[in-house]
């Protein structure tokens, strides 16, 4: 049933006959932070929200320990 969905929409003035695939991908990946955990790591985090909070923390703590050090 929801094939039948998407055939509705494509209109025929819709034509990807001369569409790259991955034409943009490069770009979009030089201009994204994105990062893939590993899958040990993975699941200890539930959502990104946990993984800033943990990286925030560490950040935190490496912050600290330049000033006692310098």
């Amino acid at each position: 049933m929801r094939n039948r969905h998407h055939q509705k929409e494509m209109l025929p003035e819709y034509d990807f006959s001369n569409g790259v695939r991955g034409k943009y991908a490069k770009r979009f990946v030089a201009g994204t932070n994105l990062i893939a955990l590993a899958p040990d790591v993975a699941k200890f985090f539930h959502d990104s929200d946990s993984v800033n909070e943990m990286l925030r923390v560490v950040a935190k703590i490496l912050q600290q320990s330049k000033k006692h050090a310098a």
